[in-house]
């Protein structure tokens, strides 16, 4: 690979669907290749960052096979061109899975998923990139203490120990709402900077820093601003508006028809996009059920419980098992969006929400289209990345992007110093 020194190249470890990757290219770098092991988040990675005629389309190199990778497959059958890249490579950005810390789940430190955190550290130490960008769940941050308390153990701060040998690091937990993404959503960034180009002492502004100081600029220029609702983000999707038709792609399902943006943020999210709008299929939901539904939202609007987890009695009215339901609140952002379809239920109408508006909440444009089964199940959920799953795991793309912003404008910089000093030694010779 040849760094012409102008344009920042990064690789998009544990990449999932690509939603880092996509704000990363939006933002002006150059990818260079994506890692990720799950057949269908590969398979819409693929289809929106990798095949011909893409709008944004990473630069494949052509010792690399096309298909998903475990990272420990991945490194095996690559050593020598990872050896060859030592020192080429901008930015290794990536968010190991984060299901083993998630505060949403069932936090396990035996977790295997949480060893590979190792994995990326041996690809930071192989690759020796310029730039580390990590991104995970603030569950990472919090300590595994074991049954009688004698031992602990804290990931963050072992990832931060670690990197800290040849890194400046700085870690911070940023809500998204914060940034323009309408849902609450709290992120653990960790941004490792090597030494040896930036200095002992670093920047006098902090990556972080500088994050807060571009942002309104960035979002102004998108005709956005920094806090969105989800009625904002959504309402050109609701059934009482769009109407529905039959699912181009699944026969038997009904799916929510397309109509003119609404709001600033719709317009920003259709981004050009033309046509019917992909992964609005509706849940099928039996007669008991919307009724159901019908009832809680009336309940928790009344009640002021919109956004909040139904307490304990009204699980027991409603004869509900299920702890973390939610109500929409339209007119803040949404709660966190997870991997699973009934988490939560529209603001004003009878069901759970479509993959298209959970990708709405995480800031996918509207051309970017899902691939894979829509859910899984049983023992399969820790085998398969379906839709809503890809959407759910992904970092929201404008708040990569706004992040890929900021560490391009560090580069910038050495970029000019190193094409002065390569011109130099042209001259010289």
């Amino acid at each position: 690979m040849q760094n012409d020194w102008r344009i920042p190249v990064f690789v998009d470890v544990f990449a999932g669907c690509g939603g880092l990757s996509l704000g990363l290219l939006r933002a002006g770098w150059r990818g260079l290749f994506a890692i990720e092991k799950d057949r269908f988040a590969f398979a819409t990675l693929k289809a929106n960052l990798i095949d011909d005629g893409t709008r944004y389309r990473f630069d494949w190199p052509d010792w690399l096979e096309k298909r998903p990778w475990t990272i420990e497959e991945f490194e095996e059958a690559h050593r020598k061109q990872l050896n060859n890249l030592r020192g080429k490579v901008d930015l290794l950005a990536g968010g190991p899975p984060c299901q083993g810390f998630s505060s949403a789940g069932r936090r396990r430190q035996s977790d295997p998923r949480n060893q590979l955190v190792e994995r990326y550290l041996e690809l930071v130490d192989l690759l020796r990139p310029r730039m580390v960008l990590i991104e995970n769940v603030r569950g990472i941050t919090y300590d595994f203490v074991s049954s009688d308390g004698s031992l602990r153990r804290n990931f963050a701060e072992e990832l931060v120990g670690r990197l800290m040998k040849r890194y400046l690091v700085y870690a911070e937990t940023i809500r998204c709402s914060s940034f323009g993404v309408p849902q609450e959503r709290p992120r653990f960034f960790i941004i490792g900077m090597l030494k040896s180009e930036f200095g002992d002492r670093g920047p006098l502004m902090t990556p972080f820093e500088r994050l807060v100081s571009i942002r309104d600029s960035f979002l102004r220029e998108r005709g956005l601003t920094p806090h969105v609702t989800c009625k904002q983000a959504i309402s050109d999707l609701e059934l009482a508006r769009a109407g529905k038709g039959p699912c181009a792609d699944s026969k038997g399902y009904e799916a929510l028809l397309t109509i003119a943006p609404r709001t600033r943020y719709q317009i920003a999210m259709r981004d050009g996009h033309q046509g019917p709008i992909s992964d609005t299929r509706l849940a099928k939901h039996r007669p008991h059920i919307v009724k159901r539904f019908e009832q809680i939202i009336a309940e928790c609007k009344a009640t002021g419980r919109l956004n909040v987890q139904l307490n304990s009695a009204m699980r027991d009215r409603y004869g509900l098992k299920k702890k973390a339901i939610r109500v929409l609140d339209p007119s803040k952002p949404a709660p966190t969006i997870t991997s699973m379809p009934d988490d939560l239920l529209h603001y004003s109408e009878p069901r759970t929400l479509t993959v298209r508006e959970n990708a709405r909440l995480q800031t996918f444009p509207d051309w970017f289209v899902f691939k894979g089964k829509y859910t899984t199940g049983g023992h399969r959920r820790a085998q398969e990345i379906p839709r809503f799953t890809q959407v759910a795991n992904a970092v929201p793309p404008l708040l990569a992007e706004m992040f890929g912003e900021c560490l391009m404008s560090y580069l910038m910089p050495l970029s000019l110093e190193k094409r002065g000093a390569a011109q130099g030694l042209e001259l010289a010779g």
